[in-house]
């Protein structure tokens, strides 16, 4: 199978939907990528794990420039980076090297649990409740902890969970949004770091041209894909029906989802 033809669709959809609804492509890439490495015959119980690793490291190259963009509007706020990145890299180590030791069934099943929550919050346009306040520089660890283990266990840039943490605690929804942008980068940075020294520690052979458990092909061509086509959505924000779209986005979650868990119970 010709896969750069999916890779080059992948990154143009992941971009397209980044910029027009403000998230991360990570949900819609990592079932995508699991169903064309499972084409392309890699090892069955390392599919995952590959289409994980791949993902947080196309994460990365995508949060450089949505982490520009939003310091350059005065929309981060970097007291909030400084004192919750330590804990989003130990967590986000840790939930690599946790993924690392999981089956694909297990890591499968927690995945899709995770996309059918963060389908559910989208469709239903769920927002968390306010009236907190910024916790302490303990606070700020504990909570970078979980935010980066969860966001590497699912491969996702940590936007999902960094903003309703933020709006909880009372921050705008301008500078909460534009602060997720910039813990995205060491998120996905630590998870990449976290996936591709776990996958070179395998006794096991992994596919050519992998670095641990990143596949450098579908890094390269998804990630220049969807550098081009974030901008296009971002303008398509201001005149497609957003509501309505992300409804359409939410329902495709679903639809990958449930496929992937089929996939991984057969």
């Amino acid at each position: 199978m010709e896969a750069w033809p999916v890779y080059l669709l992948t990154g143009s959809a992941v971009g397209f939907f980044a910029g027009l609804l403000g998230i991360g492509g990570g949900l819609l890439m990592v079932p995508i990528l699991a169903s064309v490495f499972m084409s392309l015959g890699f090892p069955a119980d390392h599919i995952l794990h590959i289409a994980l690793g791949t993902t947080t490291a196309i994460i990365t190259l995508t949060a450089i420039s949505s982490l520009r963009a939003h310091h350059a509007h005065g929309a981060v706020n970097w007291w909030i980076v400084r004192y919750i990145t330590p804990g989003i890299i130990a967590g986000a180590l840790a939930g690599s090297t946790l993924a690392g030791q999981l089956s694909s069934r297990i890591l499968g099943i927690i995945f899709v649990l995770f996309i059918y929550f963060a389908a559910t919050q989208m469709w239903l346009n769920l927002k968390p409740g306010t009236g907190h306040v910024l916790p302490g520089k303990a606070g700020m660890f504990a909570a970078g902890s979980v935010i980066g283990a969860l966001s590497s266990l699912v491969a996702i840039g940590g936007g999902l969970l960094t903003v309703p943490f933020l709006t909880a605690c009372q921050i705008r929804l301008h500078h909460a949004i534009g602060t997720a942008a910039a813990v995205g980068f060491p998120v996905a940075l630590a998870s990449a770091a976290g996936y591709a020294i776990n996958g070179l520690l395998l006794t096991q052979p992994l596919p050519d041209y992998a670095l641990g458990y990143i596949y450098l092909p579908a890094l390269i061509t998804v990630g220049l894909a969807s550098t081009v086509t974030a901008p296009l959505g971002a303008r398509a924000a201001h005149v497609l029906p957003a509501a309505l779209l992300r409804k359409i986005f939410a329902g495709l979650l679903y639809l990958l989802g449930t496929k992937l868990l089929l996939d991984l119970w057969n």
